[in-house]
């Protein structure tokens, strides 16, 4: 029925901007490009791209959670990199994020990124369809 849901979790920045964190239309979810910022401290973590990636993905993961979702559900992310120089080590880091099944990824260099950081990740989840009810009846 495409009920459109907007997704917000308090373990993840705030959007700071006219967005949200994420959207949620039926099974699929929509997370904004996360750039590594802590969501208690509000404070960019690490100054190196294997820190910043790790810290994109987490932000990924707390708002699946809020959605009921985990990284396995997602089928798609970008990576947006301030310097392609950066590609192995983020490669290194979101690695230990996708064990098995990694999803589809694009990775770009852009010339500059919200708070001048290395990295900014979005991605797309989807749940599995939810179970169909059973029915029930008396067998007269």
């Amino acid at each position: 029925m495409n009920h459109k849901v907007i997704v917000s979790s308090p373990k993840a920045p705030p959007a700071i901007g006219p967005y949200s964190q994420a959207i949620k239309v039926d099974n699929m979810i929509f997370v904004s490009g996360q750039i590594p910022i802590d969501a208690e401290a509000k404070n960019i973590v690490g100054t190196d791209i294997a820190t910043q990636t790790r810290q994109c993905l987490n932000n990924i993961r707390e708002i699946l959670e809020a959605t009921g979702a985990t990284l396995s559900h997602v089928v798609k992310t970008t990576v947006y990199l301030k310097s392609l120089d950066h590609f192995k080590e983020m490669n290194a880091a979101y690695k230990e994020f996708f064990l098995t099944d990694p999803p589809a990824r694009a990775c770009v260099e852009v010339s500059r990124l919200p708070g001048n950081v290395l990295v900014e990740i979005d991605a797309i989840a989807v749940l599995p369809p939810a179970p169909k009810p059973v029915k029930t009846g008396s067998l007269l």
